[in-house]
């Protein structure tokens, strides 16, 4: 446990930040798996639709606790699975 104060005020900002990032990391994991399980359901548009949000939220993380080139990897691979679906070779 910490001793100092500053010790204690910087664990008390990491159990934030780290509650603050799990939201994040799930939110995203919540909406990539939506937009899979609509593009493997035939519903590309809707997969489509979603898209811009899931981006959106990549690139924030990748701003705080998501490495940019993981961010970058995860999209590129998010958009690939959009046009494998909506080329309809299924």
């Amino acid at each position: 446990m910490p001793i100092t104060e500053s010790a204690k005020k910087a664990l008390r900002q990491s159990i934030r930040r780290h509650k603050r990032n799990l939201q994040k990391k799930e939110a995203i994991k919540e909406l990539v798996k939506k937009i899979k399980k609509l593009a493997a359901a035939g519903k590309v548009e809707e997969a489509k639709a979603l898209l811009p949000q899931a981006q959106k939220a990549i690139d924030k993380a990748a701003k705080s606790f998501l490495h940019k080139r993981a961010a970058s990897r995860r999209k590129s691979r998010l958009f690939a699975g959009i046009n494998k679906y909506s080329a309809g070779s299924h």
